[in-house]
C-alpha cells in the first residue's frame, strides 16, 4: 500500500523553524527519523503531502483517484498504532486528542476530509507538537528504537581500554551498547545504567569522552576528545560534537565541536557551534519557560523548568557567544559579539548583541551554504535553494509586518 505522510498548515508553523528545510515526518527523533520509524512499523511506498513549497523536494507520490494509507507526520508510531492504521477500511479515519492522524482513501477524498471526522484511536500516542517536545521525548524514542534497530543482530566490540559502568545487558537481554561496523570507540567511559548507548556505522568515540545513555551517535558521526555528553543525546550523520550537551538533539551535518555548554537543545542541519559557546536552559529565578511560537507570533507559556537552544538550518554563532533560555534562532543566521542576543532572532540575519542585527542577502546566504555543504562533498542543488529562496520571501515580508 502507498503511505503519505501528511503535514498540517498548524503543525508545521508550530514546529518552525525546524520545519522550514523539511516535512515534521522527516524529523530526527531517537535514533531515526519519524518517516524510518513507521517504514518500520508498516512497510510500503512512502511519500509526503506537506506545505506547497515544500512539495517539490518532497513530492506527493499518490494519483488524486488512487487510494493511499494517510498519516500524520508528528505521530510517533508504534507497534499498536501501526496495527490500528494498517486495518482501517476505505474511507475510514482515526483521532486522537490532537485530532486526525489515519485516513484510508484518496488524495481527493483526504482533502475534503473534515478535522472532526474518525473514530477516536484505542491509544493516544504521542506526537511532536511543539519544538521541545523533541528533546523532552528523545529518551524514550532512544531506547524504543534501539529495541528494534538492533534486535537479533551483533555489534562490534569496543576497544580493550573502553570503561563501561552498568549491566552489560538491559531487562530484554538485548547488550546495552550497540556498536556498528567500522565504528571506532576508544580510550572512553560509557555509562548504561540509565539506558542503552547506540554507535552507528564509521561513527568515532574519541578517547577521554564519558557519555551516559540513553544516547544515539549515528552514521559518522563524532564526539571529539574529552567530551561531556549525558542522556537523552541524538548526534544525527556527520556531526562533530564536544564540550559538555545534555539532552539534545542535532539532525545532521552539523558541529558543536568545541568546548561549552548544550542542553535541551534542537538544532537543524548545517550549523555550527563557535567554540566557548555556551546555551543557558534554567532560568535564574526558577520561573516556567516562555519560548517563540511562529503560529502565533509570539511567546508562547510553556510548563517547561528546562530548555535551551532551538536552531534552525545553516544558522552560526561564532566564539564565546551566550545564548539565553530558550533562544529561537530561524534558518540562515550568523551572531557573533559577546553578551546575550534576544531571544527571537529572525532567518537571515547577521549581527551581534551590540553592534545590532542586518540582514544577510539570499545570494550571500547562497554562497555561504555552498561552501559549507561542500566541504561534505554535498551540492546545493535547485531544490534545495527554491526552498531557501521561498523561506527568505516569507521571512522578509514577516519583518515588514513586524
Amino acid at each position: 500500500m502507498k503511505v503519505v505522510l501528511f503535514d498540517t498548515w498548524e503543525s508545521h508553523e508550530n514546529l518552525l523553524p525546524l520545519s522550514y528545510t523539511r516535512p515534521v515526518a522527516a524529523f530526527r527523533i531517537g535514533i531515526v527519523t519519524i518517516a524510518e520509524k513507521w517504514m518500520h512499523f508498516l512497510p510500503g511506498d512512502y511519500s509526503y503531502l506537506t506545505v506547497d513549497y515544500l512539495g517539490e523536494k518532497y513530492p506527493l507520490d499518490c494519483a488524486e483517484d488512487e487510494e493511499a494509507l494517510f498519516i500524520a507526520g508528528n505521530k510517533l508510531p508504534d507497534q499498536t498504532t501501526a496495527f490500528e492504521a494498517a486495518h482501517l477500511g476505505p474511507g475510514d479515519a482515526l483521532r486522537d486528542s490532537s485530532g486526525l492522524w489515519a485516513f484510508r482513501g484518496t488524495p481527493a477524498a483526504f482533502k475534503k476530509l473534515s478535522e472532526e471526522a474518525g473514530r477516536e484511536s484505542a491509544n493516544d500516542s504521542r506526537r511532536i507538537r511543539y519544538v521541545f517536545d523533541i528533546f523532552l521525548l528523545n529518551a524514550e524514542e532512544i531506547e524504543r528504537d534501539y529495541a528494534w534497530v538492533t534486535r537479533g543482530r551483533k555489534g562490534e566490540c569496543p576497544g580493550e581500554d573502553v570503561v563501561i559502568l552498568g549491566p552489560a545487558t538491559l531487562k530484554s537481554g538485548a547488550s546495552a551498547l550497540f556498536i556498528e561496523k567500522g565504528a571506532s570507540v576508544e580510550g572512553c567511559i560509557i555509562n548504561v545504567k540509565e539506558g542503552p548507548v547506540y554507535i552507528g556505522k564509521n561513527a568515532q568515540v574519541m578517547e577521554g569522552s564519558c557519555i551516559r545513555g540513553p544516547l544515539a551517535l549515528c552514521d559518522n558521526a563524532k564526539i571529539r576528545m574529552g567530551s561531556k555528553i549525558y542522556g537523552g543525546s541524538t548526534f544525527g550523520p556527520f556531526c562533530k560534537v564536544g564540550g559538555e550537551i545534555d539532552n539534545t538533539v542535532i539532525f545532521g551535518y552539523t558541529n558543536k565541536a568545541h568546548d561549552g555548554y548544550l542542553g535541551n537543545a534542537v538544532l537543524g542541519e548545517w550549523c555550527n557551534i563557535g567554540a566557548g559557546t555556551n546555551s543557558s536552559n534554567l532560568k535564574n529565578d526558577y520561573s516556567k519557560i516562555r519560548i517563540w511560537n511562529y503560529a502565533t507570533h509570539r511567546f508562547m507559556r510553556t510548563d517547561l523548568q528546562f530548555c535551551g537552544l532551538i536552531m534552525g538550518d545553516h544558522s552560526k554563532a561564532g566564539i564565546n557567544c551566550m545564548f539565553n533560555t530558550a533562544t529561537v534562532v530561524g534558518v540562515g543566521v550568523n551572531i557573533h559579539g559577546s553578551g546575550f542576543p534576544r531571544q527571537f532572532i529572525p532567518s537571515f540575519q547577521n549581527g551581534s548583541p551590540e553592534a545590532g542585527y542586518s540582514d544577510i542577502t539570499i545570494d550571500t546566504f547562497m554562497q555561504v551554504a555552498s561552501r559549507v555543504m561542500g566541504r561534505r562533498g554535498l551540492e546545493l542543488n535547485d531544490l534545495d535553494r527554491h526552498i531557501f529562496e521561498w523561506v527568505y520571501d516569507w521571512s522578509s515580508r514577516f519583518k515588514k509586518q513586524n
